[in-house]
């Protein structure tokens, strides 16, 4: 609304022009599936299977362990 604030004021109809352009957006950009074309997302889930993955990420970071690495060198007293 903000960016097309002008142009939908000045349309004939601006009740139309505003919910197209809340179409469009959706369409373009608020879609999971855009996103993992684009590659910010690794796997689009179905609503379903949310459960299960989640089960399945946290039993996998059950027992991982992570080593803290060892300074290579200590301070010196000056």
């Amino acid at each position: 609304n903000v960016i097309y604030r002008k142009e939908i004021k000045a349309a004939d109809d601006p009740e139309k022009l505003r919910q197209d352009k809340i179409d469009d957006y959706k369409e373009n950009f608020a879609n999971p599936y855009i996103a993992a074309k684009r590659g910010m997302v690794n796997d689009v889930i179905k609503m379903e299977e949310t459960r299960a993955k989640l089960i399945n990420g946290l039993e996998m970071m059950f027992n991982k362990r992570e080593d803290s690495q060892h300074k290579k060198h200590g301070n010196i007293p000056l």
